[in-house]
């Protein structure tokens, strides 16, 4: 396991703190800062304003990317890119690149894993691994960064909507969010990072106190505590009334809309009763409802809903006035959906071990 300090670890008062220890001036602090976060430098060695001295020292000191790009998936329409990565740890994260017209949005994990436990998602149902440290969360964003400015894109908008739980890793995530939006580091606006959490009432309120400008979407996808209880776990813990007193809470602190995320799943939770229930939850409040056709899962028999039953939930729901919009599912067919990669390829390798262990006992 590498035990160089990753710089994207450092703050930029402990990247002069850092530099300082190893006798070099405080303006190589900003030097470097640069490089990582407006040049993308995968290497201290293409810091080519630094001396080669420094380059030497720093290479057997820091490292820049925490982790090693195992597997990469490109959906048929050219669209998505999946990446799954290697942790030092031998830990996997995800990190998914849409394309749209106007936007390069990518999807980035907070968590390994995931403790959450929610039955449709593919790393609810593998469990909880560990939470990312900052610099795994940054450097997923600054990987596709470097990627895209090779073409003469950039990142338009982030959402942390992958692997894990972002709540529940507070303080790595929202300081990798500082990170990103700082004017001196990457310099991405506020409203173009999006945190979606399960609901974590607490952290939820926690962040309304913070007076945060990073957008706050719920999963919510169902509007009763009987149906929410099936789907995602932690609603026994904080049931959708608490939930809706935090959220209201949210709205009364920071006058900003929230965004409610409804998986639909078929025959489930896309009926005109839940509808109509989730109508009467959220009328008359600041929000939007993101309507997704679930996208399968090898562990949930579940499937997506069909197009008559989202659009008869959408305009139920318009009877409420509660606006709504059905999100482009994209990447479907390289199971683009959080966890789904890592699990195929974890699959695939026990699978190719076990072949491998019976050629060995049959001394083939």
């Amino acid at each position: 396991m590498d035990t160089k300090t990753n710089l994207y670890d450092l703050s930029f008062a402990d990247l002069i703190q850092f530099l300082a220890d190893l006798g070099e001036p405080k303006f190589r602090a900003q030097q470097i800062w640069h490089w990582l976060y407006q040049g993308y430098a995968a290497d201290v060695h293409e810091m080519t304003n630094l001396s080669k001295g420094l380059r030497e020292k720093l290479a057997t000191a820091v490292t820049i990317q925490p982790f090693v790009p195992v597997t990469t998936q490109h959906s048929s329409d050219g669209q998505t890119k999946k990446v799954l990565f290697r942790l030092p740890d031998g830990q996997y994260v995800e990190t998914v690149l849409m394309r749209y017209e106007k936007r390069r949005t990518l999807c980035i994990s907070t968590q390994a894993g995931c403790a959450m436990g929610c039955v449709f998602c593919a790393t609810g149902q593998m469990g909880f691994f560990r939470h990312l440290r900052v610099s795994e969360i940054v450097a997923q964003v600054l990987y596709f960064a470097r990627e895209l400015a090779a073409s003469g894109e950039h990142v338009t908008n982030i959402v942390m909507m992958g692997m894990g739980e972002p709540l529940h890793n507070y303080e790595n995530t929202l300081t990798a969010v500082d990170r990103l939006t700082a004017p001196d580091a990457f310099n991405l606006g506020a409203r173009k990072i999006t945190i979606s959490t399960v609901g974590l009432v607490p952290a939820i309120r926690r962040y309304a106190d913070e007076q945060r400008q990073t957008p706050l979407a719920i999963s919510l996808h169902a509007a009763t505590d009987a149906e929410r209880n099936k789907l995602i776990p932690i609603n026994k813990r904080w049931p959708i009334a608490d939930l809706m007193e935090a959220i209201r809470y949210y709205i009364a602190q920071t006058n900003r809309r929230i965004t409610f995320e409804w998986a639909l799943i078929h025959g489930q939770n896309d009926t005109l009763q839940q509808a109509q229930k989730l109508g009467e939850l959220v009328q008359g409040l600041l929000c939007h409802v993101n309507l997704i056709p679930l996208n399968p899962t090898a562990g949930f028999a579940g499937g997506p809903s069909s197009l008559e039953r989202v659009e008869a939930f959408q305009q139920e729901l318009a009877r409420y006035g509660v606006s709504s919009t059905v999100r482009v599912r994209r990447g479907i067919d390289i199971q683009a959906g959080c966890g789904q990669l890592r699990d195929r390829v974890l699959r695939e390798a026990e699978a190719e071990k076990l072949r491998i262990d019976v050629q060995v006992q049959s001394g083939e």
